[in-house]
């Protein structure tokens, strides 16, 4: 039976992912906002990711015999009603009580892949009970051959169809307001922190209702009770960020379904991700939270869409705020994108209206700019790009 496509409504009070995070900043306490905001050392990645994907610029063919643009996108053998997703966040419960299951909700509704991160607060059943099956999963490689069996098979029980192995966290990001804040590592309430939480006082009731965040996915492994030390060591122990070609290599033979590399940032690696039988890769940066010294994402993108695009499938997070952000990155060679914050923000400033409403608010932006520059198709961006 087809699926109804979702109705397009938004709040005309936050007309823009600018008006979601001005207001989830007032809403959400500072802790856990400048986690989710923030990028790492002096933010200089951060603030590039953004401002070099809006230097691509795109042709309008004004004259053109247009009649409609359609941003329906195949990708994997499912049609998505819009060329984005919902990438992956650590710790989303802290940012907002109940987020990732707003989130994989609206996702679903809407027709856009929700990818769930091993260490965010909801489960991998709980997130596939909602989205029917449909969410993908993120994978922060085990320290342990035994756990990343288990998790896998956990993901494939509930028929996951792609599997998300990230690549870009050798080693923790140094993150200045996350240290301050006591959100490192292990991480620690501070008198700061409480006073806080008394003044966003919604926050803080549905927390109360909702119940503390926790590591979800990683309740089965964990032992019982452990206090905050207990927990970083537990987390230090367990996983290790660091990936090679011989790690990823049994996890290409267990997953039967779509693998995906996500933090690919060079042609090396992407090549390697070629050679290993990957189906796609994210190019990524981690939204500026890991290499503050690296390029931004849309740089490598260009390169790497150019000489393996017709090798696997390129995708692209980072930086992106915007359905003009998301053109610009589909100009550029991107078959596919993911953002993360524009909807933490939305989730943040309207609750359970929130990822409706940010969902609807991209896909608006994305067809006026399609409709606009004369695009029929997504596949038809790159000859609207302006070579520099």
């Amino acid at each position: 039976m087809a699926k109804i496509k979702k109705e397009i409504k938004i709040n005309t009070a936050y007309p823009s992912v600018y008006d979601l995070r001005e207001k989830a900043k007032k809403k959400i306490p500072p802790f856990a906002f400048e986690y989710l905001d923030g990028g790492c050392n002096e933010d200089v990645n951060l603030n590039k990711n953004t401002k070099e994907l809006r230097d691509v610029e795109l042709m309008p063919y004004y004259l053109s015999e247009h009649t409609g643009s359609d941003m329906r996108t195949e990708l994997f053998g499912h049609t998505y009603d819009a060329p984005f997703g919902i990438a992956p966040v650590g710790l989303q419960g802290l940012v907002w009580p109940n987020s990732p299951e707003i989130l994989a909700k609206a996702a679903f509704e809407h027709n856009v892949p929700f990818i769930l991160s091993t260490v965010t607060t909801s489960s991998i059943e709980r997130i596939a009970e909602l989205s029917e099956g449909q969410s993908w999963f993120q994978l922060y490689h085990p320290t342990e051959n035994r756990l990343r069996d288990h998790i896998i098979n956990r993901a494939a029980a509930v028929e996951c169809p792609v599997l998300v192995i990230l690549c870009d966290v050798p080693t923790f990001g140094f993150r200045p307001r996350d240290i301050r804040n006591g959100l490192a590592m292990p991480p620690k309430m501070s008198v700061n922190n409480i006073v806080q939480v008394l003044g966003k006082p919604e926050w803080a009731i549905k927390t109360l209702i909702n119940g503390q965040p926790g590591f979800e996915n990683l309740k089965p492994y964990m032992p019982k009770n452990l206090d905050l030390k207990q927990l970083g060591k537990f987390m230090d122990q367990t996983f290790s960020g660091r990936l090679n070609e011989e790690k990823i290599k049994p996890i290409r033979d267990m997953w039967k379904g779509k693998l995906v590399l996500k933090g690919v940032a060079n042609e090396a690696d992407a090549e390697k991700a070629v050679r290993l039988g990957i189906d796609g890769i994210i190019v990524s940066n981690h939204g500026g939270r890991q290499l503050d010294a690296g390029e931004s994402s849309i740089k490598p993108l260009t390169r790497i869409a150019e000489k393996y695009g017709d090798k696997l499938t390129v995708m692209m997070d980072s930086g992106l705020r915007s359905g003009p952000d998301i053109a610009r990155a589909l100009a550029s060679g991107a078959k596919f994108t993911f953002m993360g914050r524009s909807f933490m923000y939305g989730v943040g400033a309207l609750g359970n209206n929130g990822g409706d409403h940010t969902i609807s608010l991209i896909k608006t932006e994305l067809q006026q700019l399609m409709e606009q520059i004369c695009c029929a198709e997504v596949k038809d961006f790159p000859r609207h790009l302006i070579k520099q």
